[in-house]
């Protein structure tokens, strides 16, 4: 006797769920979306990208004939399974998952029941790198900078204290240039304006 899953079960039995899987998901590689209740949606992804899974592993050379014969288990109709394999695995090879996207729809309206649209992905698959915290790396870094012994920052205070001093006369003269510059600029718009 198989095991109930929680929630209910789509057709009354156990056999009638999975045939009502089998037809979506045969329907979703043909058409590439279809329209169904936001319940049958939720359960066909799972269901859709294992299948497509298997079919990607094939496409990369994993086992291709058992691959195909595990798909064609759930995907009776071999001309979808074809497409499968060699339409729609391909331009997931590189994408990890996400292969299926569910959008919501407004209710239907004989019975108003929530309905939704479960599509392929088509867009390009872009990796994205994950940028690290630079706030949170900073403060480990400083830690061990503030253990130094005391001999060494009596050192260092003598070699600091000629370090400040040169460069404060390199930002003097730094000053003192960038004002002669402007100056300068000045005088020759005057320059400019004057031959005009």
């Amino acid at each position: 006797m198989p095991t109930p899953k929680k929630g209910t079960r789509f057709g009354g039995g156990a056999a009638h769920q999975r045939l009502i899987l089998s037809n979506l998901a045969t329907q979703l590689f043909e058409h590439g979306r279809i329209t169904t209740t936001e319940a049958k949606a939720r359960l066909l992804r799972p269901h859709a990208e294992k299948l497509i899974t298997k079919a990607k592993k094939a496409h990369l050379g994993e086992n291709p004939l058992h691959n195909r014969r595990e798909v064609l288990k759930t995907v009776r109709d071999k001309g979808v399974v074809h497409v499968l394999f060699t339409e729609i695995a391909p331009t997931f090879a590189e994408r990890p998952g996400g292969y299926t996207r569910i959008t919501k729809i407004g209710p239907r309206k004989g019975d108003n029941a929530p309905m939704a649209v479960i599509e392929l992905v088509t867009e390009a698959y872009t990796p994205t790198v994950r940028a690290t915290k630079p706030a949170a790396a900073a403060p480990a870094q400083e830690a061990p900078a503030e253990e130094p012994a005391a001999e060494e920052t009596e050192v260092s205070a003598e070699s600091t204290d000629d370090a400040a001093a040169a460069e404060s006369t390199e930002a003097e003269e730094s000053t003192e240039d960038a004002a002669a510059e402007e100056q300068g600029d000045d005088t020759t718009d005057e320059k400019a304006d004057e031959k005009a």
